[in-house]
């Protein structure tokens, strides 16, 4: 049997919390034996939400947070003044070693401080990167980072692809994946300044298997790389238009299916690869985004996300935690 992992959840974090972050909590209990959750939050709050639910006592704690960081909170201030909030509470859970990861469903600005305030950096690790998996016709891609470096330096992106390759090996299974760079063009002297800086650094790496510059619309048929590197802002505006696109498309593809009562047949008909077809652009079925280069894992869930999504953003810590991914980055960082 599997060594239990223990995933602190910031109970209060998100637009719909704390309804679905306890149920998300619940239901990841249900399906896998190994994880128990500490749901971290406003205690009269939380035990009201469980009170709904039939759940193994032993798997689920709660420990009491009186106060909460909203969205609109000024994410330094807030990590240093509300020492109580869910999130604080939750991440010190980490850095202490009574948890072995944290999810949240917070405001992403407020993570990524906290990160690194309060779990604090790998040694050696210049800067922390959000690497979320992405759906692609041939399978998933890497992309690192989406929202944590929006000044990023050239050397900083060396180091993320060396992370992300740590990252993919282990967690999907694949030697020696391949990196990309994303770039307006594949010619090497395209680019802006960070990109023709960084792109020779890449080809130097010995410990990562670069390929070259890739564009945009190679990313989601899969003839790209399996880790997408770039600094925050670009992957940050890729990550969201993508979200975008496959939800106004997948919302198109409803709306003409049930136009009339021909379509409607035909519609049951194709449900069965309609529902793959949801699947395959689902951006959060393979859980959260991890800030990669902490001295623990934090893992940073949508803020919309629904119980399905906080289900599988606990899930995800399995993974990331058998295949001991933060002293391999440790080791990594030393060679």
């Amino acid at each position: 049997m599997s060594e239990q992992i223990t995933v602190a959840l910031d109970a209060m974090g998100g637009d719909y919390a704390p309804a679905e972050t306890v149920k998300g909590a619940v239901l990841a209990v249900e399906e896998h034996s190994n994880i128990k959750v500490i749901l971290v939050g406003q205690e009269d709050k939380i035990k009201q939400e469980l009170s709904q639910y039939t759940y193994d006592l032993k798997k689920i704690e709660i420990v009491n947070a009186t106060e909460v960081i909203d969205m609109g909170d000024v994410p330094t201030k807030a990590i240093r003044e509300k020492k109580d909030s869910s999130l604080v509470v939750a991440m010190k859970m980490v850095r202490e070693g009574k948890a072995d990861a944290i999810v949240s469903a917070g405001s992403t600005g407020a993570i990524l401080v906290g990160g690194q305030l309060v779990v604090g950096r790998i040694k050696g690790i210049k800067r922390p990167a959000l690497a979320p998996f992405i759906p692609s016709k041939k399978g998933f891609s890497l992309l690192i980072d989406c929202g944590a470096n929006v000044d990023a330096r050239p050397e900083h992106l060396v180091q993320f692809a060396q992370m992300g390759t740590v990252y993919f090996e282990n967690v999907m299974g694949k030697r020696n994946p391949t990196v990309g760079i994303v770039n307006i063009g594949t010619e090497e002297e395209k680019g802006n300044q960070l990109v023709k800086e960084t792109y020779p650094l890449l080809k130097e790496c010995k410990s990562i298997n670069f390929i070259g510059s890739v564009e945009a619309r190679e990313i989601t048929t899969g003839n790209g790389a399996d880790i997408i590197v770039c600094e925050a802002f670009v992957g940050n505006v890729i990550l969201k238009f993508f979200e975008g696109v496959a939800k106004t498309f997948l919302s198109c593809i409803k709306e003409g299916l049930m136009s009339s009562l021909r379509t409607k047949i035909g519609a049951l008909l194709i449900k069965p690869a309609i529902k793959g077809l949801l699947n395959t652009f689902d951006v959060s079925s393979q859980g959260g985004a991890p800030l990669l280069g902490l001295n623990g894992l934090v893992v940073k869930a949508h803020g919309n996300s629904k119980s399905s999504e906080i289900k599988t953003a606990i899930a995800q810590c399995i993974a990331f935690q058998e295949n001991s991914i933060n002293e391999k980055l440790t080791k990594m960082i030393q060679n």
